[in-house]
């Protein structure tokens, strides 16, 4: 009998532990909790690949699902646009030749394999989908519409049933979002996704804590924020039989909070970035008319706290949701102040490494950023760019102060400011915010600098057995490249798993 968490009262997990928790019920969660259900990948028979070495290595073992084959010797040799070796292998086995503007079907086929599905529960604060319930539905997603789909069941294929297209091969976040909850249905998943809950702590405990029923400090005198006194590592039984105990509350439809507490053999962190906006760290941040997420931008306007007669906004970045923001502004004729710290014409921004032909909206942004900066009037009403600006500080009476590259300072009359330079993950429920966890202890987890240090091949966390770690927190920070990672989890799973495959 496996814990099962209950909407009407305090559960403490007394049972079996659950094999699997993932906490995060967005792309990568979502993807997993498929691969662990019993669905299981095989080469198609007749199927050729288009790179010759790859498609040599899958003959060697055609009757071998590729969840039990070696997933580094497959994907030696592999380029594209990850640096996961994973993340490639299981892109290329979906979209065989994507990068090349092919359309090659994928050369896997899917099983469904009842022995071999792992219990699991996928917990997450919103529907499934994640974050993607958060942004401002018309928004148009980065990468291509067909990148974005999940495996067995192509984006595009849902966008006929439901007789919408996709815009320069791109898709909405309301189409996204929703396509998400359609897969979980379609796939009969339900059943593993537990919405509306936050987690509040995951800790390590041994089987002698859970016999007696007590909680121990995560933050003892072991070598490790995650070990307890009472483990003696050099007894391989005991240790090997230590849990990790999850807890939290789910949040009901009254808005009433029901804690719960549950045992898993396996933790896997699939909570994505969008939960902590970065600040700059200038005085007067934290006024009120200062803001970090664009979804407080379109209440605003929805609101009418904001028009086309207000002092101009603040628009702080030089990222997509930065140039998102310009956008929803312009199209509302809301005036703008965009200031950023980049030269327009510097490579590393985003907007220089966009083909403009696919992406002309973000080229229109650019042209913004280019053509109408405060010493320079261009064709754009209501829009002033300053670029290499830095945010000195915010007034109580909303004046923001800024600093050029020569040192030189300026003040503007704002009605509200919004600072839009990237997120971080909430992982305040782990042993000291996860810092041990990441690939530079001494600094926060960050998914592009700092992130999660995990094995390449199977995602499970260099410095906690059993706790894994997918999607942006492992540095994939695309759709189609952390269903690899979820590969590599559901891989290592199975592997552990008592239940072998035929």
């Amino acid at each position: 009998m496996y814990s099962v968490l209950t909407k009407h009262q305090y559960y403490k997990s007394d049972s079996k532990p659950i094999p699997v928790v993932i906490i995060g019920n967005g792309p990568s969660g979502i993807c997993l909790s498929y691969l662990l259900s019993g669905y299981i990948p095989y080469v198609s028979r007749d199927s050729v690949h288009p790179h010759p070495i790859l498609q040599r290595k899958l003959q060697e073992l055609p009757e071998v699902s590729i969840l039990d084959q070696d997933l580094q010797y497959l994907s030696e040799g592999l380029e594209g646009r990850s640096h996961s070796p994973v993340a490639l292998l299981f892109d290329t086995l979906l979209r065989p030749d994507t990068d090349f503007g092919g359309t090659a079907d994928s050369v896997l086929s899917w099983w469904h394999e009842a022995n071999r599905t792992i219990p699991h529960l996928v917990l997450g604060k919103n529907p499934p989908g994640g974050a993607w319930h958060f942004i401002e539905g018309s928004m148009i997603t980065l990468s291509q519409g067909e990148w974005m789909g999940l495996p067995d069941f192509q984006l595009k294929d849902w966008m006929r049933k439901k007789r919408r297209g996709l815009r320069n091969n791109r898709a909405t976040a309301k189409d996204i979002a929703q396509y998400y909850q359609h897969y979980v249905a379609k796939k009969g998943l339900q059943k593993n996704f537990i919405c509306g809950t936050v987690v509040t702590s995951v800790q390590k405990v041994s089987q002698d804590v859970i016999s007696n029923n007590t909680q121990q400090d995560p933050q003892g005198n072991g070598d490790s924020l995650w070990d307890f006194p009472e483990i003696n590592k050099e007894n391989n039984q005991v240790a090997n039989g230590s849990l990790f105990q999850v807890d939290g509350f789910i949040k009901t439809i009254m808005g009433d909070q029901t804690p719960f507490s549950i045992y898993a053999e396996n933790v896997v962190l699939a909570t994505g970035t969008y939960d902590s906006p970065s600040w700059l760290g200038v005085n007067g941040e934290d006024l009120p008319y200062v803001h970090h997420k664009l979804s407080t931008l379109e209440e605003a306007v929805k609101n009418k706290t904001v028009d086309m007669t207000s002092d101009p906004i603040l628009i702080v970045g030089a990222g997509l949701t930065a140039a998102d923001a310009v956008l929803f502004a312009h199209h509302c004729s809301i005036p703008v102040i965009h200031v950023f710290r980049r030269r327009v014409s510097d490579p590393g921004l985003i907007f220089n490494q966009l083909p403009k032909m696919m992406y002309p909206e973000y080229h229109k942004v650019h042209q913004m950023m280019t053509e109408q900066s405060a010493v320079c009037s261009g064709p754009y009403e209501c829009y002033i760019s300053l670029p290499e600006h830095h945010v000195m500080s915010f007034t109580e009476d909303k004046k923001c102060i800024f600093q050029d590259n020569k040192g030189h300072q300026k003040v503007h009359n704002i009605s509200m400011a919004f600072v839009l330079i990237g997120s971080n993950p909430n992982l305040s429920f782990l042993p000291n915010h996860g810092l041990n966890l990441a690939m530079d202890n001494m600094q926060p987890v960050n998914p592009k600098r700092n992130p999660i240090d995990v094995d390449p091949f199977t995602y499970e966390c260099i410095q906690e057995k059993g706790l894994y770690a997918v999607g942006p927190l492992a540095g994939d920070n695309f759709v189609r490249f952390v269903q690899g990672g979820a590969l590599a989890v559901a891989s290592s799973l199975l592997k552990k798993d008592n239940r072998k495959p035929p």
